[in-house]
This record gives structure tokens, sequence and C-alpha cells, in this order.
């Protein structure tokens, strides 16, 4: 391995052991001292390898106290009926969710084509941000047809569920109809939203999501902190 990218390894191989559970939320890392000597590597790259850790929101400095862990990948499963809220709080994680933006205008010719639309028809885009136990995990981006659920944008009005807003315009239950799955460097946006470094690795789905009768409802795109965040593809009927 370069001389350079050495920093890189030990940084890789920390996130993997905090990922496995072999430190514990709110547990110290060992010593710079320590880890120098695990590594056979100066305390100048073991500081640079925390400090990536850090800013990936995976560790926190206290100072005369240590390096502590904030926290580990959380399991989110693609499934036919995926809630946000419902998967968090299963893992015993406290989720959060914080819209950004709210705005009707005309659809492109991608979110007419999954939703089944004339290009240019009104949708509607809702954008924000998820968080659990107040680490962001994922920027997402939501986009409704208008003339087929009339109602929503007034329903977003104070909410932040899209469950809850889609149940509110008659959309009691929907189901996830496709999702694509790709890896992406994260943009400058994404990157400030998500506190990661820009480039850093995100896990983007794009899916679309259809009523009882199989009509589309909800063409989403998600961006999630790659090292936040592990993507389980769960059985057909969940």
């Amino acid at each position: 391995m370069a001389r350079t990218a050495l920093w890189k390894g030990i940084a890789g191989t920390l996130a993997a052991e905090v990922a496995q559970g072999h430190f514990p939320i709110g547990a110290r890392l060992p010593s710079e001292a320590e880890l120098s000597v695990r590594f056979g590597v100066n305390r100048h790259t073991v500081r640079h390898a925390l400090a990536d850790l850090a800013e990936r929101g995976l560790v926190h400095a206290r100072r005369g106290a240590g390096v502590f862990v904030l926290g580990r990948p959380t399991d989110y499963p693609l499934g036919r009926r995926v809630r946000f809220h419902q998967a968090m709080e299963s893992g015993g994680r406290l989720p959060s969710k914080q819209l950004t933006r709210r705005e009707t205008r005309p659809s492109d010719a991608k979110e007419a084509q999954a939703l089944g639309l004339a290009t240019a028809d009104a949708v509607l885009v809702v954008e924000g941000l998820s968080s659990a136990d107040g680490q962001p995990l994922a920027v997402f981006r939501s986009v409704f047809p208008v003339a087929r659920l009339p109602g929503l944008a007034a329903a977003f009005e104070g909410e932040s569920s899209i469950t809850r807003a889609l149940a509110a315009v008659g959309v009691a239950d929907y189901t996830r109809a496709s999702t694509r799955l790709s890896a992406r460097a994260a943009s400058t946006m994404v990157a400030l939203a998500l506190r990661i470094p820009e480039g850093a690795p995100v896990l983007r789905t794009t899916s679309v999501n259809v009523d009882g009768a199989g009509v589309p409802v909800e063409f989403g795109i998600t961006w999630f902190a790659g090292d936040r965040v592990t993507l389980t593809v769960t059985p057909e009927g969940v």
C-alpha cells in the first residue's frame, strides 16, 4: 500500500470494526499510541484516520478523554412496504425527518415516465433529510402526481411523514413497485446535508411506489450515507 494511503486503510479497518459492533456506541477507541503500535505507523497517520472517521460522523473526540464511537450503520430494509420511522424504531433508533423543500412544478421526462404522466404535467416535489439518533442518514426527493393526488400539498403543511400525508388524501396503503440501487460519489449539496466529505460514497435508490390499484403515486430518489446505512433486500411479502 502506498504510504499516502495508509490512513485510509486504518480508517476503513476501524469503520468496519465499529459496524461489526467491536466498539459499541459510546465506547472509547484505543488511544493514538495504542493504534500506532497496532498498525505500525506514526501518530500523525493515526490522527489522519481518526479525523476521517470524525468527518464521516462515526466518532467524536473529547478533549483530554479520547475518541468515542457515535454510532454504527443502521439496517434499512428494502421491501415492498418501507416506512422510515417503523424501520428505525424496530432497530432501536430514534427517527426524525426534516422537509427542506415543497414545490409544485412541471414534471421532467424521467419523472413523467415513472409516474405514467405526460411530460410537463404538474408534480409536487418534496425534499428532506432523514436522521436517526440525530445523525443524518439520507437525503430524499419524492415526486407526486398533482392531478392524481389533489390536496397533497396542503396535507404536507406541518407534516413530515409521507405515509400520513398520503393517507390524508385517500392513499391508505402503498407498496414499492420497483427499486434500483447504485453507488455514487456524494455531490457538494448531498455531502453538506449528510455532513460527509464531498466525493464520499453514497448509496442511491430510485423507486416507484404504487397504490392498492397499482397506480404510481410516488417517484423517489434517496441518497444514503454509505457508511451509516446497511440496505437489506427483504422478501416480497414484506
